[in-house]
């Protein structure tokens, strides 16, 4: 902002010059008339010395009229260099009025239509985020200075889901669909963040959206994913088929996650077959995937702190890589200790699968709001392969921030 208030001030003082300058001249002018009136009274004073000297007999005709000559050759010395014409004068307090309020009304209609938050928000933006948490805050005031933006609140959208935040997501995604007037990709990721925001339960909103988003775009990605993942969980294996190689089909060759995609159909495919249902044409492609073993406890410090219904959510998410989790099991507080087993079955989304990632680290969350995202106790191991056959000892033991 320093170059804005510079070019601001330059402005200022040339608007200064453009009133002042008047009132200076107007200054000069009248010096200049009190001179020349000085001057006339003078003169006339003269003039009425001569002729009472000619009155009284010392000066004679000539003498008189010699002295009047001499007078006015005096004044006119006198008057050389004035103004012939007369300056009409502005009053002092109107100009430097005008000075004052010219400036601080401009301002105020800056402050009122400018952009000056925009120029700041765009210096900011410049800079590269260092950090998840300064890109989410940067995209947050960028809402906040322009709310009509559908990208800023898009964006946004996406930022909060991979910070495992998808109630907030889903609130920004909603306004992004409003503003873009319900666009089919922004109907999807919408869907998707109220379908983790509800705990992976569907309902007839999620239908309803995906249903839109694809009849305006029957490749719409995230709809498709979503509604085969929703089918697979609800042990409906032909449709989560048909939705995935549906989805198949519309990626690019080089997408990386076409084979997670993949993964997920011939797992679907090898239920049918368990189940000795039709369609289950192909078998399941290799063996099972890793399975990691967690016994789950809480610090006896804690025991007092929690209630027995609060849930509790133990998943493994990436070392290096998304912060979303790649299988999730829940549990109560009454059920620990306990142990469970992590594996590809328990993915959040088929193209995130443990199996994919070498190293993991096992997380366990106590939310009383039954929030996987968000609660009052957490505990974390050490990063580990994801290939470990060893129980894992998990104990939930300090605040979640």
């Amino acid at each position: 902002m320093t170059d804005f208030w510079l070019a601001a001030g330059l402005l200022l003082l040339v608007a200064f010059a453009f009133l002042l300058i008047p009132v200076l001249r107007g200054r000069k002018a009248q010096a200049e008339e009190d001179r020349t009136a000085l001057n006339v009274a003078l003169y006339q004073e003269r003039i009425a010395e001569l002729e009472g000297e000619h009155s009284a007999g010392v000066l004679s005709d000539a003498q008189l009229e010699a002295g009047r000559a001499e007078a006015a050759r005096e004044l006119l010395a006198d008057t050389e260099g004035a103004e012939g014409n007369g300056v009409t004068r502005l009053g002092r307090a109107v100009p430097l009025l005008a000075a004052l309020l010219v400036p601080l009304l401009g301002f105020g209609l800056y402050l009122h239509w400018g952009a000056s938050d925009k120029v700041a928000l765009t210096r900011e933006f410049a800079q590269m985020p260092r950090s998840i948490e300064e890109m989410t805050a940067r995209l947050e005031q960028a809402v906040k200075a322009q709310p009509d933006s559908p990208e800023a609140w898009y964006f946004l959208g996406r930022t909060y889901m991979t910070q495992e935040r998808p109630t907030e997501a889903a609130g920004a995604f909603e306004r992004a669909a409003a503003l873009t007037g319900r666009q089919p990709e922004v109907l999807g990721q919408w869907a998707q963040a109220l379908y983790f925001a509800g705990e992976r339960r569907w309902t007839p909103e999620l239908q309803a959206l995906t249903d839109e988003a694809l009849k305006g775009d029957p490749e719409e990605v995230t709809s498709l994913g979503l509604l085969g993942i929703a089918a697979f969980e609800e042990q409906r294996f032909k449709d989560a088929i048909g939705y995935w190689e549906r989805l198949v089909a519309v990626l690019p060759a080089e997408d990386p996650s076409r084979a997670a995609i993949q993964g997920g159909i011939e797992r679907a495919r090898a239920r049918l077959q368990e189940g000795g249902e039709a369609g289950a044409d192909k078998p399941a492609a290799g063996q099972a995937g890793p399975a990691l073993k967690v016994r789950v406890e809480l610090a006896a410090a804690l025991r007092d702190k929690v209630q027995a219904g609060d849930s509790v959510f133990v998943f493994a998410r990436a070392s290096s890589g998304p912060p979303m989790p790649l299988a999730v099991k829940r549990l109560r507080v009454a059920d620990l200790p306990a142990e469970v087993e992590l594996s590809d079955a328990d993915a959040m989304m088929p193209q995130l699968k443990l199996s994919a990632f070498p190293e993991v680290q096992l997380v366990a969350r106590v939310s009383r709001a039954g929030d996987a995202t968000n609660g009052e106790w957490i505990g974390r191991s050490e990063p580990l392969a994801s290939g470990t056959r060893e129980l894992q000892q998990l104990s939930i033991d300090s605040p979640d921030e």
